[in-house]
C-alpha cells in the first residue's frame, strides 16, 4: 500500500514538473512571437531598420528576457547553465592541467 502512494507522489512530482516545463515553453514562444511582432512593427511604421539602433527597440525585449531567464532558472534549476556534475568536471579539468604543467 505504501510502495502505490509513494509511486502516486512520483507522478503527481512528475506531472507538475511536466506542466511547469510547459508553461516555460509557452512563455518563450509568447516572447519570441510579440517581439518579433513588435521589431517588425516598429522596422515598417519607421521606415525602415534604422529604427534598430534605438534603445526603445530593445527595452521590452531585454527585460522581459530577463523574467524568461528568472522563469529558466526557476523550471530547470541552475544546473541549465552549468550541468549537475559541471563543478567535478572542472576541478578534475584543472588538477591534470596542474599535473601536466609540474611534470614539463
Amino acid at each position: 500500500m505504501e510502495n502505490n502512494f509513494t509511486e502516486e507522489q512520483k507522478y503527481i512530482r512528475a506531472k507538475k514538473k511536466v506542466k511547469s516545463i510547459k508553461g516555460f515553453y509557452v512563455h518563450l514562444t509568447v516572447y519570441l512571437l510579440v517581439n518579433g511582432f513588435l521589431l517588425l512593427s516598429q522596422a515598417l511604421s519607421h521606415g525602415g531598420w534604422k529604427i534598430f539602433w534605438e534603445w526603445q527597440s530593445y527595452s521590452t525585449m531585454i527585460f522581459w528576457g530577463i523574467g524568461i531567464l528568472f522563469h529558466a532558472f526557476n523550471v530547470f534549476g541552475m544546473g541549465i547553465l552549468l550541468g549537475k556534475d559541471w563543478e567535478n568536471r572542472k576541478i578534475k579539468e584543472l588538477m591534470d592541467r596542474d599535473k601536466q604543467d609540474t611534470w614539463e
